[in-house]
């Protein structure tokens, strides 16, 4: 660890602290239809859309329409997104002339994976997505799943918020009006700086370019594994040119972070010198992909009139991130245990150090660390370096933080109403603490609060237990492993957590992932991660909402002090224990201790 890398992540979150006022602030004018500086420009706008598709914005849903309407709209995107990609080879601006996506269950599972702002990618995008599919189609899903978690996240705070009432306002309203107003001006801006840093955007054909030198490359069967002869020797062939893929990429690279999606345009992600060229845009990449999730910790404290309680919150994210940050930055910094010890594997002015296998040069250790628990802290995905090469403890810290349902700053609206179920199970703790009815903001917490927000606990871990188990057991699911053993074990579980995690990051060992059993199952994940969290998420709000308001008392227990704070991150840990850790430890942990004892599998 050096000192630059430590000033590097005191700097990032200096930022996201900055930022979380303004734009916390910011987005409570929004969806409380206050004017903000947009308006002239932005209100027009919305008012036709509204004329347009016969939304009356004055209409108020209670939560069973709220969901309803939200499930069919994510119903009717993901089928238009499978059409696009079975007809892509009739679409236009495909210069490239790509054929349709295939096989059907690739399609699938991209389309549902995009729907759910998961962006799991079984594909290779430069050379499967038309430019159409990657704008009409991805792009689009990265506006619309992501407004539709900011959305969901402002109705859970308007229960908490209301008094008495049946309704937590109209989801078209608050989808336009996010799309509009939180996502729309920060991408035109955003995009016009990643192009003004070297990100390409174009609608040209890829290039051809000869090699100056020509290069040996070993073949690679349609399986994806490599090729050997009879003798058992790698089958090599000589690469004398390069294809130069370019596309729309800035467009879709600021949504990509703005809206926590993580889906690159290249297979590369964000390691890719066209998506990320400079240490400026990993920063600015790095900021986007926190800065709503922080932000809407303070729109919490503003809408419910206990700004303290935003705050405090915000500190819980805070300091589970700085702790995660650092297990892995620490653990990436000491370098492979099994390298003999004549290898010299501190920092020094000629060389990085650490555990640079899978890593950036351009970036490093310290900032493929950060990127790797920002990107899992929230539901993004994204990544500048590859996790499958991290060593065990820094490749757990990923792990664990998706395993927390992505509070930590969190996804677009996904990490507000995740961190407000642990909310309520804290709250509900310390009533039975002091022996009365928990009181949050002025709402009591009872039996059917509860019992929903343990259904959203409990979904996700028998979700990606059952399927991981079943991963491991039969023939289909470990012929993808190319680490055998405990690392094996992390990469199938991961794959499930980041699919039903809606976070999209992947232990890319697991190869090749795009078979019919990976394909079903992920993108199955993917769906039930998503809204069997939302609906029970939905019934608590709709129920807070109609709760009279009750004046704090001396039993009440305080949500605005660091003593919450804490009790917030014991109870985020807690519930993790309970529900990964003992699979958890048959992955990371075994393999880190088996490392230090010098052996391999």
């Amino acid at each position: 660890m050096t000192l630059n890398g430590w000033l590097q992540i005191v700097v990032f979150i200096a930022l996201i602290f900055a930022i979380t006022k303004p734009l916390g602030v910011f987005m409570a004018r929004v969806f409380a239809r206050e004017k903000t500086f947009l308006d002239p420009v932005l209100r027009p706008i919305e008012r036709l859309i509204y004329r347009v598709t016969g939304v009356d914005e004055s209409h108020e849903m209670r939560w069973t329409e709220y969901a309803t309407t939200m499930l069919v709209f994510s119903a009717v995107s993901m089928l238009v997104l499978y059409l696009i990609q079975r007809i892509q080879g009739m679409l236009p601006f495909n210069p490239q002339h790509f054929a349709a996506v295939t096989p059907a269950h690739l399609a699938w599972n991209t389309a549902a994976s995009f729907t759910t702002n998961t962006n799991w990618q079984a594909y290779s995008g430069e050379t499967t997505m038309s430019y159409f599919t990657q704008m009409a189609g991805l792009a689009f899903h990265n506006f619309a799943s992501a407004a539709t978690g900011i959305a969901l996240g402002i109705a859970f705070i308007r229960g908490i918020a209301r008094r008495q009432m049946q309704t937590l306002g109209n989801f078209w309203v608050d989808f336009v009006r996010c799309c509009l107003w939180v996502l729309l001006p920060f991408s035109v801006v955003g995009a016009l700086f990643l192009v003004s840093q070297g990100v390409v955007q174009n609608l040209k054909p890829y290039d051809t370019v000869k090699l100056v030198e020509p290069q040996q490359v070993q073949r690679l069967g349609a399986d994806g594994k490599p090729v050997v002869d009879a003798a058992g020797k790698p089958v090599m062939d000589t690469q004398t040119t390069q294809t130069i893929a370019q596309g729309p990429v800035a467009s879709q690279e600021v949504i990509k972070q703005w809206g926590t999606n993580g889906g690159g345009f290249f297979n590369a992600n964000s390691s890719h010198p066209f998506e990320n060229p400079t240490p400026l845009t990993n920063l600015f990449q790095l900021f986007s992909i926190f800065a709503i999730g922080a932000g809407l910790t303070y729109t919490l404290g503003r809408m419910t009139g206990s700004p303290a309680h935003g705050w405090a919150v915000w500190s819980a994210m805070a300091i589970l991130f700085l702790a995660g940050v650092t297990i892995a930055y620490w653990a990436e910094a000491q370098g492979n245990p099994l390298y003999p010890s004549t290898i010299a594997q501190h920092a020094t002015t000629l060389q990085p150090g650490g555990n640079m296998e899978g890593k950036e040069t351009r970036f490093g250790i310290a900032n493929s660390a950060l990127f790797a628990t920002v990107t899992t802290d929230a539901s993004c995905g994204a990544v500048n370096g590859w996790h499958d090469s991290f060593t065990p403890l820094g490749g757990m810290v990923p792990l664990v933080n998706i395993m927390l349902s992505e509070v930590i700053f969190g996804g677009v609206g996904s990490g507000m109403y995740g961190i407000l179920i642990y909310v309520v199970l804290a709250v509900f703790i310390a009533g039975l603490m002091v022996g009365r009815t928990p009181e949050y903001l002025g709402k009591k917490i009872e039996a059917y609060d509860v019992k929903m927000a343990m259904l959203v606990s409990l979904v996700f871990p028998l979700i990606i237990l059952s399927l991981a188990g079943i991963s491991v057991v039969k023939g289909f699911g470990t012929a993808a492993i190319f680490n055998p053993g405990p690392h094996g074990l992390s990469e199938i579980l991961y794959a499930f957590v980041s699919s039903a995690g809606n976070n999209g990051s992947a232990f890319g060992g697991l190869s090749p992932i795009n078979t019919p059993w990976y394909d079903a199952a992920t993108g199955m994940t993917t769906l039930l991660g998503r809204f069997f969290m939302i609906i029970p998420m939905l019934a608590i709000a709709g129920n807070l909402a109609q709760k009279k308001y009750v004046p704090p008392s001396l039993g009440t227990f305080p949500v605005t002090t660091p003593l919450f704070t804490l009790l917030l991150i014991s109870v985020i840990l807690i519930l993790g224990a309970l529900t990964f850790f003992p699979a958890l430890s048959l992955g990371p942990i075994l393999e880190h201790l088996l490392m230090h004892v010098g052996k391999t599998f």
